[in-house]
């Protein structure tokens, strides 16, 4: 197993394949694991690079997970960047992982190619989802098939890491309040917003939620495109895997 330094942390990361470089990026309670039937079929034309962040997967477990997560699992990202002396890397990530590829490029668009920045909330987090956040969490936790989607994340201490997750997403709706330190206007690369129409997280809200938050993002940011499925669940990358790579793989290679 590999590791690199973050602030006197270890972080495990793989690189698979051969190719222009591919980050994944996994969302919270989740880890690079998520990305294993993914990895293999990006491996074909990239060099496919993984990373547990902090307090997640094979990576060291810290006291908790800070308020400011998306933005320091972006430092973390981009430290490892510049460790390995990658550029002009492709990022896809998928939920909050979409929160970090995009504080990445609004950081260090020198190091980025492209963004895919699949199913995540926008520019702020939604206070619906914050009011329920315990209860789904201590539901998600008694649920046997979730309970061993979390343990093939993480192992035997899942639960401390789900609760330190869900700590730190009420930290940060109640002391920060928004997912990037940047303005949007800064962001350079070429971008692609992915999506369900079907996801769980905003189908009770808006079943346009996507489409005009990402439109919305779009008009600030000056660029973009937008792929939104019409089935599938929470994120979208997952469940519809197929389709999902042969979408973005025509964006990445274009």
């Amino acid at each position: 197993m590999s590791f690199f330094t973050f602030q006197h942390k270890q972080i495990y990361y793989q690189e698979l394949g051969h190719g222009a470089p591919l980050l994944l990026l996994h969302g919270n309670t989740a880890s690079s694991a998520m990305f294993e039937e993914a990895a293999k079929k990006y491996m074909k034309n990239h060099t496919v690079i993984l990373i547990d962040f902090l307090g997640h997967g094979k990576s060291e477990r810290t006291q908790e997970i800070p308020s400011n997560l998306w933005f320091l699992e972006a430092q973390q990202v981009i430290a490892f960047l510049d460790e390995k002396n990658y550029t002009k890397v492709n990022l896809i990530g998928s939920s909050g992982g979409a929160l970090v590829a995009i504080n990445v490029a609004l950081e260090r668009p020198d190091l980025v190619h492209k963004v895919i920045a699949d199913s995540f909330e926008g520019e702020y987090p939604l206070q619906a989802f914050i009011e329920t956040i315990s209860e789904q969490r201590e539901l998600s936790k008694q649920d046997k098939g979730i309970q061993e989607f979390y343990v093939s994340m993480h192992g035997d201490d899942w639960e401390q890491v789900v609760d330190w997750d869900t700590q730190a997403v009420k930290r940060h709706f109640q002391e920060i309040g928004k997912f990037f330190h940047n303005p949007l206007e800064d962001f350079i690369p070429p971008l692609l917003f992915t999506g369900s129409k079907e996801d769980e997280f905003i189908l009770e809200l808006d079943v346009n939620y996507f489409e005009k938050t990402y439109s919305n993002m779009i008009q600030k940011i000056g660029h973009g495109e937008i792929f939104l499925f019409e089935k599938g669940n929470h994120p979208a990358m997952l469940s519809n895997l197929d389709a999902f790579v042969r979408i973005t793989e025509n964006f990445l290679l274009k």
